[in-house]
């Protein structure tokens, strides 16, 4: 349980938590000027009511919107055309504007080349590893092809406690290519190796930074397990092992129910992490996690490891900077020597829907700027906006500056939500899209909400957050808790929602509060599945 922390944790916290961040909110009272009343041909449930009606909510400002995407009936509507922060709900529309710009079933292929000449075994010259902004390469994908996830995800380790990790080598696609580097007959480079991250440029404005190579999501795992009694020095274990990345602990362990309270600290380059502090006897491994500075030269290091593990030898120094001055201008006539594909992008999405994933959220917007011929990150978003107008969402009643909801500008109104969703309702790929989104009280985000009531596995929704500290007042500022998707209404029929509540607050600055509002929303939705499928019944 979080309580009260110093205002480094909460700095940390506003920078990127679950899509939570501090943000300048809509008053209230500008809120409540714009004039909506409550529409829609239900009447509410009067436990939604009695949720928005709490003392909870003095100030804030609730949204709903649902409706029937085959018939346009809307069931419920409150302030569905006003615009609301989204959270992490912004990521439908970055997501969604990938996956159809790429296609759900679009791999991304990964390639290594020989850039020099081969005698016999031995390469003179160097090997070019050509990044394609695959967002986990081979790093968390199950023997069955799928990609695999924790319901609270390894990337909000230094926000949440409670994160875990996957259990594949988030080497695995960096190891495969080095074999099969190996299996092309080379044993050994008189040259360098080269991560050639020309792909696209890393735009500052999205935070986290999208890079065309991406390796454990550019992170370093710290796994911190308490020792066998009280005062007996923690077990260290991190991952991936790659150099000249060290981590040292002198995190010790305290009795049971005494607070487990880690600092991680880096040195300015990264490459030496330190943790302290102190962690309870018999609870469960903590998690944190040390951002990679320069994910091409890490990816280098690790290449060139990996070769050696599988019979290469290559003898330019492994660490260091990633030597791009050596790059071709082209490929063309060179030979590929190895060749890592992805699963599919649907694949992809569904990681970034279940979980939240802020750096494959944002990523989406690099990807479709690929495709549109732009090295430049910021043209992916009238690729966006095409995708939108055709799938027709008003996207005048959008504002985005990033595909993660995470930057101050992004707005959107319930209204234009619910057009996307209905939009991928009525494509092929309805199934595989709704299945992507958290199930309620099953898994992603929403595993633990509702997990005995008639709704559990019948909402099918992405949920958002943007939260900071609030110093006046020692309490949290929830901008916005939101979440939207799907209703199941029996045989194969569904409503499409949006709920969210925008400048609510906790009492104090215990993340817990946030987590009772998130609740709240969630049995919004279960409530509003359960009218949906009564309604559904009586109609048959």
């Amino acid at each position: 349980m979080l309580g009260e922390r110093s205002g480094s944790f909460w700095r940390r916290v506003v920078a990127g938590c679950c899509g939570l961040l501090l943000l300048a909110l809509t008053s209230g009272e500008a809120a409540r000027a714009v004039s909506s009343p409550d529409g829609g041909d239900g009447r509410l449930d009067p436990r939604i009511t009695e949720i928005m009606r709490k003392p909870d909510y003095p100030n804030a400002q609730w949204g709903l919107l649902q409706q029937d995407p085959e018939s346009g009936r809307v069931v419920h509507s409150r302030f569905a055309e006003q615009l609301f922060i989204p959270g992490s709900v912004a990521k439908l529309f970055g997501t969604s504007g990938a996956w159809d710009t790429l296609g759900g079933d679009h791999r991304f292929r990964t390639p290594v080349y020989a850039v020099g000449e081969r005698r016999g075994s031995t390469l003179n010259g160097d090997l070019g590893l050509v990044a394609q902004g695959d967002l986990t390469l081979g790093g968390r994908t199950r023997p069955d092809g799928t990609v695999d996830y924790t319901d609270l995800d390894h990337t909000y380790a230094n926000d949440f406690p409670g994160a875990t990790l996957t259990p594949q080598d988030p080497l695995a696609g960096i190891d495969q290519l080095a074999q099969q580097v190996r299996r092309s007959g080379i044993t050994r480079v008189e040259g360098d190796v080269v991560v050639d991250d020309r792909l696209f440029r890393p735009e500052p404005v999205f935070d986290p930074t999208p890079t065309p190579l991406i390796i454990n999501d550019n992170l370093i795992d710290l796994l911190t397990t308490p020792g066998a009694r009280p005062g007996a020095p923690a077990q260290l274990d991190w991952r991936p092992k790659v150099a000249p990345y060290r981590v040292t602990s002198t995190v010790r362990t305290v009795a049971a129910g005494e607070p487990t309270d880690i600092e991680v600290t880096t040195s300015g380059d990264g490459t030496r992490i330190q943790l302290s502090g102190t962690i309870a006897a018999g609870s469960e491994p903590a998690l944190k996690v040390s951002p990679i500075a320069d994910p091409a030269a890490f990816g280098r290091t690790a290449l060139i490891e990996a070769l050696g593990r599988a019979g290469v030898a290559v003898t330019a120094n492994p660490t260091g900077a990633n030597p791009v001055g050596r790059l071709p201008g082209s490929y063309e006539g060179r030979p590929r020597v190895a060749l890592f594909t992805s699963p599919p992008y649907a694949q992809y999405a569904k990681l970034i829907f279940k979980v939240s994933h802020n750096l494959g959220g944002n990523l989406a917007l690099c990807l479709m700027a690929v495709e549109a011929g732009s090295k430049d990150c910021m043209d992916g978003f009238p690729v966006l906006a095409g995708f939108l107008d055709r799938a027709g969402v008003d996207r005048k009643q959008v504002q985005l500056l990033d595909g993660r909801g995470g930057n101050p500008i992004d707005r959107t109104t319930p209204k234009a939500v619910v057009q996307l969703l209905s939009h991928w309702h009525r494509t092929p790929e309805a199934a595989v899209f709704r299945n992507a989104l958290p199930i309620l009280g099953v898994d992603g985000l929403l595993a633990d909400n509702c997990t005995d009531c008639p709704a559990r596995g019948k909402v099918f929704a992405k949920t958002g957050a943007a939260v900071g500290l609030d110093a006046l007042n020692n309490r949290l500022a929830v901008g916005a808790i939101t979440i939207a998707g799907y209703l199941d209404k029996g045989d194969g029929r569904f409503d499409v929602f949006f709920a969210g509540v925008n400048g609510a607050s906790t009492p104090t600055t215990d993340v817990n509060g946030v987590l009772d509002i998130a609740d709240d929303l969630a049995m919004i939705s279960a409530y509003l599945q359960e009218g949906a499928a009564r309604r559904e019944s009586r109609e048959r």
